[in-house]
């Protein structure tokens, strides 16, 4: 790298905040990004809806849009501009398809999320097809996904929250740390490596994908064991969604205490969603809320983390585990839940409601094409081998045996707070 670009590079994290709120401030004061179309259910509504004239209009704004920020983001780190440019027109259109795939009808009805399909079609891709070296490294995963983070606090709202009483914060606070310590508990004793420890901790007791990335990002975390943590989240996310409900329906479960016990349990936020629905009105704004409160305590997760990962991780070269100072734990806390508390913070009691409605659906597209164009790329940039090696079998136990642990163990304080 030249010295001219060395005086420009700022900290990964801290570009992320920036590009975040970026996006933010054009959302609220100069131009709101209008949400592409990805809905259909036959031919006929790819050519008159998905490819029409108006909708390719959009994701043409949307590419421009995206790779100016991306582009501004890969400057701002060091990262090359034209590699960057050149590799993000090939990431988008894999992400298209994968926006395009779970906008089906019939992909919809079982809830299946794009993200799933940009793993998917990222792996294939990556592992059938030798990709360059530049192509790799020109990736931006951790930026595509931290961006995401960001955006996601502006959808968690406070009042929301505490519209549902504190119930729902109760629940989420010792779901929260009983879950996570039995999964750090049982990781150490089935010898899981320390990065995955964390990650499988953090994605069974908060909010799945979003805690993995929030982690990994706290700890520094190998890319590589992300992708397999996100991966056994999204597939057992499925059978969760769909048979949660029906156990409940068998049993005669109150829609209170049903809403509390999926929103507590399953990982990701559309699967919430989606299974509350199947369940009635009641337990889908229950659920919600809980999954909402879980979203809560993402940024104070990350940050105890990062504290916990310095002290046991600071090594020096004649200290072993030493004591490290608070610029220590400063220089290794990620910047970015920073920016998720403030975007937060901000949504929740400075920007008033009818302008975060007027917003709020642009801002959840952005969120979700961040995260889709990270999932893809994550996968572009990961050894499908690596998924299902023998070394990987004592982490899927883990995180298996936890879920089942959180599912028991959510569903019991769900009826201590809502079963009256």
């Amino acid at each position: 790298m030249s010295t001219s670009a060395k005086q420009f590079t700022i900290h990964e994290d801290w570009t992320v905040v920036i590009l975040g709120f970026l996006i933010i401030g054009i959302s609220l004061f100069i131009f709101l990004p209008e949400v592409p179309v990805f809905g259909w259910s036959g031919t006929s509504d790819l050519t008159t809806k998905v490819f029409s004239p108006e909708n390719l209009k959009v994701l043409l704004i949307q590419f421009l849009y995206l790779i100016s920020i991306g582009g501004i983001g890969a400057f701002l780190i060091g990262k090359s501009v034209k590699y960057f440019l050149f590799t993000f027109p090939i990431v988008y259109l894999l992400t298209l398809i994968a926006l395009i795939l779970a906008g089906n009808s019939a992909i919809k009805s079982i809830n299946l999320e794009a993200v799933i399909f940009s793993l998917i079609i990222g792996l294939a891709i990556g592992n059938f097809f030798k990709l360059p070296e530049w192509f790799r490294s020109a990736l931006s995963t951790e930026v595509f996904v931290k961006i995401g983070l960001v955006l996601l606090g502006t959808s968690v709202i406070f009042s929301d929250i505490l519209k549902a009483g504190s119930l729902g914060l109760i629940q989420a606070l010792i779901v929260v740390l009983s879950v996570w310590y039995f999964a750090f508990w049982l990781c150490r004793k089935l010898k899981v490596d320390d990065e995955l420890t964390m990650m499988i901790s953090s994605a069974v007791s908060i909010c799945g994908v979003s805690a993995a990335i929030a982690t990994s990002g706290a700890i520094k975390g190998d890319s590589k064991k992300l992708s397999y943590v996100i991966s056994i989240i999204l597939v057992t996310a499925i059978p969760m969604m769909i048979f949660m409900p029906i156990i409940a329906k068998y049993f005669h479960f109150p829609e209170e205490v049903t809403g509390a016990w999926l929103g507590g349990s399953i990982d990701t936020s559309g699967a919430v969603v989606a299974s509350g629905t199947l369940v009635g009105e009641t337990a889908l704004k229950i659920s919600t809320i809980v999954k909402f409160s879980q979203n809560v305590l993402l940024g104070l997760a990350a940050f105890a983390i990062s504290v916990y990962w310095t002290y046991t991780h600071n090594k020096s070269s004649e200290v072993v585990a030493s004591k490290p100072t608070l610029k220590v734990i400063w220089e290794r806390f990620p910047k970015f839940v920073i920016g998720f508390i403030a975007a937060s913070l901000i949504f929740s009691f400075l920007i008033v409601p009818e302008i975060r409605d007027e917003v709020k659906d642009s801002l959840k597209n952005l969120q979700g094409i961040w995260f889709a164009l990270a999932f893809t790329s994550i996968g572009l940039e990961t050894n499908f081998k690596d998924l299902f090696s023998n070394s990987s079998k004592k982490p899927l136990y883990a995180f298996l045996i936890a879920q089942f642990f959180n599912i028991i163990i959510t569903l019991l304080i769900a009826f201590l707070l809502f079963g009256n």
